[in-house]
């Protein structure tokens, strides 16, 4: 059992085709209040809020998702034309759905990672669904890929990568144990494993399959390719973030520290209102300093 997430039901839930192919999501909710989405990032499941749910669950629904493709959800085996099968769209689209089964109309959402990045392409595809948004340790795509540099690549590594053609990348990942790899990806200077649970780890490890490594090598060649066309055509037209925005990124992270004002850059791709600022932690933020993590998001959802 995954310490925190105890009293949580599991649930299993397939979406419909709108045009990328159905997933089968699969996480767990808890909790009792106004509905609050969790996403995860890469190469994680849902259980990487298993240290802030708890502090959240007596106010908010939780209800945590893997993405499609990831953890023990599902997405379609062909990834489709620019990978757009598991494109941001796509996923936005499956996690709606979602919170439609479940009976909720509106609702908050917060991701970390690539589950902030969904959560960036919901608010902007579905903004009658999300009140209020919550992205940690992110910057835009489209600002990351116009703004590269030999810094963020060594930093990135990852991104590059995983974006070469099927199935080259999959076959490397998949030719390391899954828990080399998912130490190697995960473990950072200075820090090692000591964000994660070693149960969460377990998990994590478990979780690394070949599904998942296709699923998530997609992910990025989406994010490169139809996520980026998507990405650009809205900046040129000028289509923002409405939503009240929240904005978490750990100090030690690249994404201030190789991008620099993390605030102003955000504040180009919302119409809306922008506040946050960094957290002492690294780039897993909720897994290192879930207590600041769960406070600023408890602020931000109860105004």
């Amino acid at each position: 059992m995954i310490p925190g997430l105890e009293g949580c039901d599991c649930f299993e839930m397939t979406t419909p085709d709108r045009g990328y192919g159905s997933a089968t999501l699969v996480g767990r909710t808890c909790g009792s209040g106004p509905p609050l989405l969790l996403l995860h990032g890469n190469p994680l499941t849902h259980v990487s809020w298993h240290k802030v749910a708890p502090l959240l669950a007596s106010r908010h629904r939780l209800i945590m998702a893997d993405l499609r493709g990831y953890g023990d959800s599902r997405g379609p085996e062909d990834g489709g034309a620019g990978s757009v099968n598991y494109s941001f769209r796509a996923m936005a689209a499956d996690l709606v759905d979602l919170m439609t089964h479940f009976g909720y109309r509106e609702f908050d959402v917060a991701g970390h990672d690539r589950g902030a990045r969904v959560a960036h392409r919901m608010t902007l595809d579905h903004p009658d669904r999300v009140r209020r948004a919550a992205v940690i340790d992110i910057l835009p795509s489209h600002h990351i890929w116009t703004h590269g540099s030999a810094e963020w690549a060594r930093s990135s590594w990852h991104w590059l990568f995983m974006i070469q053609p099927r199935d080259m990348p999959e076959r490397m990942m998949a030719g390391v144990p899954a828990r080399y790899f998912i130490e190697q990806k995960i473990s950072k200077p200075g820090k090692g494993l000591a964000p994660f649970a070693p149960e969460a780890f377990e998990e994590y490890v478990r979780c690394f399959t070949w599904k998942t490594i296709r699923g998530s090598c997609e992910d990025y060649r989406a994010c490169a390719s139809s996520d980026l066309a998507i990405d650009t055509e809205d900046f040129a037209a000028d289509r923002r973030v409405a939503c009240p925005l929240l904005v978490l990124w750990g100090r030690e992270s690249h994404t201030g520290t190789v991008f620099g004002d993390v605030l102003s850059v955000w504040r180009r791709y919302a119409a809306g209102e922008v506040t946050g600022g960094p957290i002492d932690a690294g780039h897993y933020v909720n897994e290192e300093k879930p207590e600041e993590t769960a406070a600023r998001l408890q602020r931000h959802f109860a105004a």
